[in-house]
């Protein structure tokens, strides 16, 4: 997969599937940001801000942070992760939980 395809599909998941699947599924949070701050800590396994130094941050993640923060938000919409413990854990690290 090129690195446009990947962020293809990055926006595409965060800025439209998830969005528009927040309301039907009970979800904790309904802003592209949000999902983005959730994959991209869990990606990177604490604040993405500490290991990728610019922004937007999926322009400058690396592939594998990328990949990583792309395949669990494809778990998330398929039921196989909850989006809800995702989040907790994301606000824990930023110390807001």
């Amino acid at each position: 997969m090129t690195r446009e395809e990947r962020e293809r599909r990055w926006l595409a998941l965060t800025r439209e599937v998830m969005p528009g699947l927040a309301a039907e599924r009970g979800w904790p949070v309904r802003a592209d940001h949000c999902f983005q701050r959730i994959l991209l800590d869990h990606a990177c396994g604490g604040r993405w801000y500490d290991a990728i130094a610019a922004r937007p941050a999926y322009r400058h993640a690396t592939d594998t942070q990328l990949d990583a923060a792309v395949a669990l938000g494809e778990a998330v919409v398929a039921g196989e992760a909850d989006l809800a413990v995702l989040n907790r854990q994301s606000l824990t690290w930023r110390g807001k939980a």
